[in-house]
């Protein structure tokens, strides 16, 4: 599998992208009117007054545990928060606890069918084979598998890494798109996996592993986090993208309306774009600074759910 051409997936993104919004918007009101009893997670969290979320402990800057803090922040945290105003808003005004609870890659969904997490915020992919367990927000961001190496080694390329030791985080997109190019073009590595981001990129800053196949942007995140720009590189070309989505239980129209009047008012607020630039433009709350300006793909999200230029 040869890399994936950036103009070819830009397209196949934009398009994809244009018909996302109007995807779940349709999930959202294909009820027959509004609901005369609530339902799902709605009667869920109305009962128990609490809404539970679903944290990664090293997702920087999606969602992460900063300094042993007492609970998670980061950009799809404060997307999450803004469902729960919603959801409140949905239940005429109850208050309703946050509960955090922390999730892996592998243990995400299974938590979210299981009715342990009501919103699982992270950085999650939101794919056709995922849909088939659990429902997407609208796409959140748009990252892309990179490889994470060290400066010295001379790594530049999944070319390079014949006989050499990759670990992807166990239940990732990541590490199935790695398995598949080594296939492919029959490179002879060894994969190796991690329970999370901060195990895999600790293999590779230990050297018990050549390279971490991860998205490009949790790799600068960790490399950030770790202040290890003399010593660790992103490199590569993109080997898959990956739209990000918050992810909720499926089959849940009332859930899915909230969800999507959710995001219709943070765009109309501007507080979609307030969020990015929080996270990726400025120096976050714990000091990093990964300054990438917003995607021409996340742009055309934005403004499909209702955000001027």
């Amino acid at each position: 599998m040869a890399a994936l051409p950036r103009a070819t997936i830009s397209a196949a993104l934009l398009a994809l992208f244009a018909l996302a919004p109007a995807a779940w918007a349709e999930e959202a009101v294909t009820t027959g009117g509004e609901p005369t009893a609530l339902g799902g997670t709605l009667k869920k969290a109305h009962d128990s007054g609490t809404v539970t979320i679903g944290y990664r402990e090293a997702s920087f800057p999606f969602s992460y545990v900063a300094n042993n803090g007492p609970k998670p922040i980061g950009y799809a945290i404060d997307l999450c928060l803004g469902v729960v105003e919603e959801m409140k808003r949905e239940l005429d005004g109850q208050a309703l606890d946050v509960a955090y609870e922390k999730v892996t890659s592998e243990t995400r969904i299974p938590e979210t069918v299981a009715g342990r997490i009501d919103l699982e915020c992270g950085s999650t992919t939101a794919n056709k084979d995922r849909e088939k367990e659990v429902a997407f927000s609208p796409i959140t961001y748009v990252a892309g598998t990179k490889l994470m190496v060290k400066s010295a080694s001379g790594l530049r390329s999944y070319r390079d890494l014949a006989g050499k030791t990759v670990v992807a985080t166990a239940g990732t997109t990541n590490e199935k798109a790695l398995r598949a190019i080594a296939e492919r073009q029959k490179i002879d590595l060894r994969i190796v996996t991690a329970p999370d981001h901060e195990q895999s990129y600790a293999m590779v800053a230990s050297g018990q592993a050549d390279a971490f196949a991860t998205d490009d942007v949790l790799l600068y995140g960790l490399i950030a986090r770790h202040k290890a720009d003399a010593d660790l590189i992103v490199v590569g070309d993109f080997l898959t993208y990956e739209p990000y989505g918050l992810m909720f239980r499926k089959d849940d129209p009332q859930m899915a309306r909230a969800v999507a009047r959710a995001f219709a008012k943070m765009a109309e607020d501007r507080d979609l774009i307030e969020a990015y630039h929080r996270w990726f433009e400025r120096p976050t709350p714990t000091g990093e600074q990964i300054a990438l300006p917003i995607s021409p793909q996340l742009q055309e999200v934005f403004r499909n759910i209702g955000l001027a230029d």
